[in-house]
């Protein structure tokens, strides 16, 4: 949805890209010798890819990064230009869709080189390839054991025209740790297994480790692209790295509703689902009418912040599939009332952080989970209007 329609009044997630567009300039401004790549996996973490990217590379973003080659496809089909990586592949594909869109590719083992290279056969055109190492994750990419055969088959295919291979690479465990101590061990084998691949003939383009908290505190590790993913949307990588503006980034999404519901509840009076609530007096009840079916966490039952008229509340009780409570202690806003369950913080809202806090979990998964009977409505989208 663009800012010229208007959203519904049940709830709305405003997406501020000019706060996108300046976070993006503020990691450039960190890593200059590198190209950045803005992650737009997950649907640009919640905030919605094609606007996102979109907003990203007129910052100055070189590159987008997705998980599935679904999302890098979809990228291509709205018409977004540069470079694209796609690094979650299973097997079948689809390769030749992704090298016939001039999307690079990940890979991380045999079975994938080799159902690529029958892609670059079919369409006639040889695949760009990063060849991702694990140097500790231990997630995908290539254990240092098994490199040398992974290379050796890579030179071979780029020999035979099939692929070249422009990138390595890597991911960090723990780069959101300050000091841990797998951060230097991971850049240390990076280092060797680069050295490796490039002794017996690779000639990268790019070399490339860092995510968002490497890119915010690990110059050593910005080699020569960085990838950042939830920085771009405004948000911190981990409490311990600092808040936002410590980093100095901005929130992109804010998540607002409409109270549905204002009514005077007496004293002994038990509160959605379970009766976790009871309420202590006479008050007023309050209905948000958003739920766990629009991505809020069950798991902030009792504990999620809200602001409303000005005051914070809190989920009183069960936070139900699409709708929770807050205790209004007596006052009484007009159904409508706008309720801010979270947003940069400049006007005493809460944040993304807050609700990650609430729930036991990350600020990533705050704003990847909410859901899509959230409208996304998209304010700034003119370059014009960046301060």
């Amino acid at each position: 949805m663009t800012s010229s329609e208007t959203a519904p009044l049940r709830a709305r997630a405003e997406i501020d890209l000019a706060a996108l567009r300046a976070n993006v300039r503020a990691l450039r401004a960190l890593a200059p010798g590198a190209a950045l790549m803005a992650v737009v996996k997950s649907d640009a973490y919640g905030h919605g890819a094609v606007p996102c990217a979109r907003a990203a590379l007129e910052a100055g973003a070189q590159w987008l990064g997705t998980a599935t080659p679904e999302e890098a496809l979809a990228l291509r089909e709205a018409g977004l230009p540069g470079r694209v990586l796609c690094w979650l592949w299973t097997p079948g594909g689809p390769w030749r869709r992704a090298i016939e869109a001039d999307v690079d590719v990940s890979v991380s083992g045999l079975w994938a080189l080799g159902e690529l290279c029958e892609a670059a056969a079919a369409a006639g055109v040889p695949a760009r390839v990063h060849l991702k190492a694990d140097t500790g994750l231990g997630r995908n990419g290539c254990q240092p054991a098994d490199w040398p055969e992974l290379v050796a088959e890579a030179l071979r295919a780029e020999a035979d025209g099939l692929l070249t291979v422009v990138g390595l690479w890597s991911h960090f465990a723990c780069a959101d740790e300050p000091g841990h101590p797998s951060i230097q061990e991971q850049l240390g084998r990076f280092r060797e297994m680069v050295a490796y691949a490039e002794e017996q003939g690779v000639r990268p383009e790019v070399r490339h480790i860092a995510n968002s908290p490497a890119t915010l505190t690990l110059p050593e590790a910005h080699f020569d692209l960085v990838r950042t993913g939830i920085a771009v949307y405004g948000l911190s990588p981990s409490p311990e790295l600092g808040t936002p503006a410590d980093l100095g980034l901005r929130p992109v999404m804010s998540l607002k509703a409409s109270l549905a519901l204002v009514k005077q509840v007496p004293g002994g009076h038990g509160v959605s689902y379970g009766h976790l609530y009871t309420t202590p007096g006479t008050t007023t009840l309050g209905l948000i009418p958003v739920g766990y079916a629009d991505g809020i966490p069950r798991h902030a039952s009792g504990a999620g912040p809200v602001l409303v008229d000005g005051k914070l509340r809190t989920a009183a009780g069960r936070i139900a599939m699409d709708q929770f409570v807050v205790d209004l202690g007596g006052d009484e806003p007009p159904p409508g009332t706008e309720a801010v369950l979270f947003g940069p913080g400049d006007h005493g809202e809460p944040t993304a952080e807050d609700w990650a806090q609430a729930a036991g979990t990350i600020a990533y998964e705050i704003v990847t989970r909410i859901g899509t009977r959230v409208p996304r409505v998209y304010v700034n989208v003119k370059t014009e209007q960046d301060g």
